[in-house]
């Protein structure tokens, strides 16, 4: 039986307008990345490193669980089973 798929969500873009509307080209500045990739970030298209992540979160001044979160979404023939 395959095991639950795993995913990342992030609240990167709702961290950005709380602090001063804020844009992904100065939170890519800060966390030393290019804006792309919070592009794709906020997309769900990529995952951040443990250190990007990190990085992230410090520039929001709050924990990396606030900024990512981890899920794991049941398999969809689980989720059919009584």
């Amino acid at each position: 039986m395959p095991s639950p798929e795993p995913e990342i969500k992030n609240h990167i873009r709702r961290l950005r307008f709380d602090h001063g509307e804020m844009t992904q080209d100065q939170l890519a500045k800060q966390a030393g990345v290019t804006r792309h990739t919070i592009m794709a970030l906020e997309a769900g298209k990529y995952f951040p490193s443990l250190l990007l992540a990190f990085r992230i979160a410090r520039v929001f001044g709050a924990p990396v669980e606030q900024v990512f979160e981890y899920q794991v979404i049941p398999d969809s023939a689980e989720t059919l089973r009584p």
